[in-house]
């Protein structure tokens, strides 16, 4: 039983061994043999399992032939996964049969070293290369840059609105005394900085004086003065400190008119703090109405399409809120209005300019007349043309937006849609009301808090104006806190003016109008009146959108085309690649199995003085020795049953354990 097993042995080495000889033959390495030598070997092995042990193949026969042998077992049935028996055969099947490119060149070259090296440089160096181009590749991927797509549609579209102020606010009534002391304070200032005599100018007091006049405090430290010279431009401002004077600064500027205008326009809202929450200005005037005619089309416009306010800056405002559908662009298509300039300003020192205050905006957008409005000159026509643009932007990962303010952390204090001001404006007044303890009166209030004036927080300038800083500068949270929205319309306008009315339109025109509410004295005056045309420039209008510069199949697309430039691989190469990587894995396991296996049978027994228990077994408990005598220099090991051992190991007998090594053959799991 033993001879027939050694024969066995060295028939299937001899198998094996016709295996590489034919692979060496397949590569044209000069060892290799034919395959009529191959069919010698293998006819030779047979004749030697025939013969019995001490046979040769190459060896010549001499003598009779011996017994013959036992029936042949039944042949190898192949397994459900079988690896190779070694490392070097694992890798040489691979280059052999992978499909990456250059793979086979490492083992048909392995006759010629210079030709296996430089193979091997070039391998390492596309694959150093292909790694480079891809972490270039991931790294652009990861900025996640985006592109803008511009399209061009064209349909009917609704009219944006259009707000109108006069530029001309009034003094409330239940404020005036307070603002004719802030008057006086005013050209006490300006006397004293540039010797001007404003006394001429100024106007009496109401006879009708409201009873009852809320508390007043006109903070007379903070004044206007010369702060430096610069060169030849003198900085004029004004000072600004905390509750404790122990913290103070300075808002200088190098031109006085805005310098008069920015400290006139802080003790102006500070008076203003005082009215009642409820209190509403009547802004119909005395003097006509602000719009004297509206068409649209051809057609009169009606009442309910103007919305009006008061806006405490820039006077009595109203918005154009027809819903008017654009049928084709040009003047007469559009909305024209002629409006009413006042020429006498109520509040001299808070606006110095005569003109139509304008701004085009969304529907159910807050006008922010302060931030995005341009004026136009009395005594003009300006025709205003808009083009439109849909702006559509990404989100998270691409880019920083919100779809209706969903996901933003300021609640805005305007009833309206969401804009990126309208949080920008929100967010500034809750900052406001947490660090001053108090809001600014130009912007809404948040629940619970009140405005600020100098009778109940005398040092609120000092807060405001820091955190103003803070947000020019861009070091308040208010810009990260508000995103652009991922969908907006953006309005560009062109304007284009022209004097009107003409000199010799100029009578019957004033004439016409003085019929429709312009004073009697202002009928030869062209100062009085200013046209509006609002109109479409084109109905075409363009959509920009946002698009990912590598989504997810043009990454793929660009990583396969890296791949089949420097490799030729293809998604099947990568498979094989991890099947290259799962069967090392595989056979690390099995040979380390091995290898325990054998160091645990030739550990030495311990001795009795070291109080370990010693386990021998007994010898009818020994299996006997196959074809091996008494002097067996291998160390035996005590019987383990086949069942015990896990996996490919199950195969391996405990007599193959104290035969000592045996070669690699192929492992079936």
């Amino acid at each position: 039983m033993a001879e027939h097993r050694s024969m066995d042995g060295r028939m299937e080495a001899a198998t094996r061994g016709g295996s590489h000889l034919q692979i060496a033959w397949a590569c044209g390495s000069p060892e290799a043999l034919p395959p009529e030598g191959m069919a010698a070997q293998t006819h030779s092995a047979q004749r030697c399992l025939q013969t019995g042990p001490g046979c040769s193949p190459d060896a010549p026969q001499h003598g009779p032939p011996s017994a013959p042998p036992p029936p042949p077992k039944e042949g190898h049935q192949e397994g459900l996964v079988e690896l190779p028996a070694s490392f070097r055969e694992l890798l040489t099947f691979f280059c052999t049969n992978a499909t990456i490119h250059g793979a086979i060149r490492l083992v048909c070259s392995r006759g010629n070293r210079l030709k296996t090296t430089s193979w091997g440089l070039l391998s390492l160096g596309a694959l150093v290369a292909l790694c480079w181009q891809l972490g270039l590749l991931f790294e652009r991927h990861w900025h996640r840059p985006v592109l803008m797509a511009v399209s061009v549609h064209s349909e009917r579209k609704l009219l944006p609105l259009v707000t109108l102020c006069d530029g001309n606010p009034r003094r409330p009534s239940p404020v005036l005394r307070h603002l004719e002391l802030l008057d006086e304070f005013a050209r006490e200032n300006i006397d004293s900085l540039y010797n001007v005599n404003l006394s001429k100018g100024r106007a009496a007091l109401s006879a009708t004086v409201p009873r009852h006049e809320p508390p007043f405090h006109l903070d007379r430290e903070i004044r206007l003065q010369r702060l430096s010279h610069s060169g030849s431009r003198v900085r004029v401002g004004f000072r600004l400190c905390n509750s404790t004077g122990g913290d103070c600064f300075y808002r200088g500027y190098t031109s006085g008119v805005a310098a008069v205008q920015d400290w006139y326009h802080f003790h102006y809202v500070d008076i203003l703090a005082l009215l009642p929450a409820a209190w509403e200005d009547s802004h119909g005037s005395q003097d006509g109405h602000f719009v004297l005619s509206c068409s649209y089309d051809g057609l009169d416009c009606q009442a309910r399409q103007f919305r009006t306010f008061h806006h405490p800056t820039y006077g009595s405002c109203y918005t154009v809120d027809g819903v008017w559908t654009a049928q084709r662009p040009g003047i007469t298509h559009g909305v024209g209005l002629v409006l009413r300039v006042e020429q006498q300003p109520h509040l001299p020192l808070l606006s110095t300019l005569a003109g139509i205050r304008v701004m085009v905006h969304g529907r159910n957008h807050t006008p922010f007349l302060g931030h995005h409005s341009f004026s136009v000159r009395p005594g003009t026509e300006a025709t205003i043309s808009i083009r439109e643009d849909e702006v559509h932007r990404l989100g998270s990962p691409y880019g920083h937006c919100t779809a209706g303010g969903e996901g933003v952390e300021v609640e805005l204090l305007h009833n309206t849609s969401y804009t990126r001001q309208a949080c920008l404006v929100s967010c500034f007044q809750q900052l406001m009301v947490e660090t001053c303890s108090c809001g600014y009166y130009l912007h809404p209030l948040p629940a619970g808090a009140e405005y600020c004036s100098s009778a109940r927080h005398p040092a609120w300038g000092h807060c405001f104006y820091r955190l103003y800083q803070d947000l020019e500068t861009h070091r308040l949270p208010c810009t990260s806190r508000c995103p652009r929205p991922c969908r907006e319309s953006a309005f560009k306008l062109s304007t284009g003016t022209s004097r009107w009315p003409s000199a010799k339109s100029a009578g019957w025109t004033l004439a016409t109008l003085g019929e429709q509410g312009l004073p009697h004295q202002s009928h030869r005056q062209r100062s009085s009146l200013a046209k509006i045309n609002i109109v479409y420039q084109e109905l075409n209008y363009r959509s920009v959108e946002e698009a990912p510069v590598y989504s997810v199949p043009q990454l793929l697309s660009a990583m396969g085309s890296l791949c089949s430039l420097w490799f030729g691989a293809s998604v099947l190469s990568l498979l094989e690649l991890l099947e290259l990587l799962l069967d090392a894995s595989a056979l690390t396991l099995v040979l380390g199995g091995r290898r325990l296996r054998r160091a645990w049978f030739s550990w030495p027994r311990a001795s009795p003085a070291s109080g370990a228990s010693s386990i021998k077994p007994e010898a009818s408990q020994m299996p006997p020795p196959a074809g091996g005598t008494s002097d067996d220099p291998e160390p035996s090991g005590p019987h383990l049953p086949r069942v015990m051992l896990p996996g490919v190991l199950a195969g391996v007998s405990a007599e193959e354990g104290r035969a000592g090594p045996q070669p690699l053959e192929t492992l079936d799991t």
